[in-house]
């Protein structure tokens, strides 16, 4: 199938998982138009079946607010394709139904709900009928877990059903290490208010009275040297490593003794998967979709802001190897066994045929 994806480029969930999908369907022998402002940082050598498109917004004297949305539609709709996949309901949604309209009806759209385009973009007045006209022109919509769905459908009223499809990990990319873990926390954050990674800083400080640990912070945002200057006033700056955008996250997550996740929302929670895969524990915030990616053997969860329940977590785990091992291995199989990538893409490639009304079951690799 002749695929496109259209998604933002950032560290967030879903320009990671958008990247993930499309290199992933490549893969199995689908043709993948990916369109973004810039390549996405998650991008990796990939295969010829897998091509770039940059989103390029015009600016002209005119046009004091240029838009990136009909930019990208008209992008595109440049490109001959079976299926649009939208990550993020605003603008791509509607960004799709511009598009499908220019190319006469004959593409098919899918949009993938990933938590904050509907929490927060989709409950602002001036996006809610936008995002609700997207969602409608949408042949099919999914979303990363039950509870967003649920969210969703309790602010929207859509017509067409909401799939849920978690979002995944190649376990085979993200691996355990069998050498030994440091005390070392990992948080991997856009630095946005809603993923709150000021609470990871603040929960190192209280950490390092009792465990001499260190915090990376992988990822970059509008938040980070806020979060720079909390570590300074807090007399822990040389414990806090900024890592930025970095591809291989793995590498930083594979020695960690520890994975911290704070935020006020997650509508899965990417980061919480990939540092099961790793074998990581890990410590989380009650928010939202985390509870269908951690189990309780998996790790430990505490109320949104409660600084002090999350360090007391991370100590009791950072002192006690055998518990971090014994919830790491747990993790792991729980990576294994219910997202690993072989078993949700096929749940994508399934959900494109049915959108498509395609009759030719060879036209899948499943």
């Amino acid at each position: 199938m002749k695929i496109g994806i259209l998604c933002y480029p950032t560290s967030g969930g879903s320009g990671v998982i958008a990247s993930e999908l499309g290199m992933a369907l490549a893969a199995r022998g689908h043709e993948v138009h990916l369109f973004s402002y810039r390549s996405p940082f998650r991008l990796r050598p990939h295969s010829d079946n897998f091509q770039w498109h940059e989103i390029t917004i015009p600016q002209y004297p005119l046009f004091e607010y240029p838009s990136y949305g009909m930019a990208a539609a008209c992008r595109v709709a440049e490109v001959e394709l079976d299926v649009l996949h939208c990550h993020y309901a605003y603008p791509h949604a509607v960004s799709a139904f511009l598009a499908k309209e220019m190319t006469g009806q004959k593409l098919k759209t899918v949009t993938t709900l990933h938590g904050t385009d509907i929490l927060l973009v989709g409950q602002d007045a001036s996006f809610t009928r936008a995002t609700k006209f997207g969602l409608e022109r949408s042949d099919a919509i999914t979303a990363v877990s039950a509870f967003l769905r649920d969210k969703t459908l309790s602010w929207f009223d859509v017509s067409p059903k909401i799939h849920v499809i978690p979002d995944f990990v190649d376990a085979r990319r993200f691996s355990p290490t069998a050498g030994p873990r440091e005390s070392t926390i990992v948080h991997v954050s856009n630095f946005r208010p809603v993923k709150r990674t000021a609470d990871a800083v603040r929960a190192l400080y209280l950490i390092r009275r009792r465990v001499p640990a260190t915090l990376v912070l992988v990822g970059t945002g509008p938040e980070k040297e806020a979060v720079r200057e909390l570590a300074g006033r807090l007399g822990i700056l040389s414990s806090v490593r900024f890592i930025g955008e970095d591809p291989e996250v793995e590498a930083h997550l594979r020695t960690a003794g520890l994975a911290l996740s704070t935020s006020e929302f997650e509508g899965f929670g990417m980061s919480v998967l990939e540092a099961m895969a790793c074998g990581v524990p890990v410590v989380a915030t009650e928010s939202g979709g985390v509870s269908e990616v951690l189990s309780e053997a998996c790790g430990r969860t505490a109320s949104v802001g409660d600084v002090e329940a999350l360090a007391a977590a991370a100590v009791e785990i950072l002192r006690d190897q055998n518990l971090a091992r014994t919830m790491g291995e747990a993790g792991r199989r729980r990576a294994e066994e219910l997202f690993d990538v072989d078993r949700v893409v096929p749940q994508y490639e399934a959900l494109y045929e049915r959108v498509c009304g395609a009759s030719n079951a060879e036209n899948l690799s499943v």
